[in-house]
């Protein structure tokens, strides 16, 4: 009987990649929907944290918490001086 807890998902994935995943399971003696689970955990993870990012960097530009470009660029071009720039912080 299935878990109620669970839900099967498919997906068709290159025939490299799922040697790789087959590799790492027998080094790891782990399952292959382990190593398949824990990878899709962490890169869900990982799109929330980005699009948790994002939403911030928008709201910062809609209130225009913003550094000027022209003061990065000129940060940057000092880096390789004998006097940098201090780092430009946003208005």
């Amino acid at each position: 009987m299935a878990n109620p807890e669970t839900k099967v998902i498919t997906a068709h994935v290159p025939l490299l990649l799922a040697d790789r995943v087959d590799q790492i399971a027998a080094r790891l003696e782990r399952s292959r929907g382990w190593i398949v689970k824990q990878a899709l955990s962490a890169w869900v993870d990982l799109e929330e944290e980005r699009s948790r990012l994002t939403r911030e960097a928008m709201n910062d530009v809609d209130t225009g918490h913003v550094v000027d470009h022209h003061a990065v660029q000129a940060w940057a071009d000092s880096l390789d001086s004998d006097h940098p720039l201090p780092m430009p912080v946003a208005r």
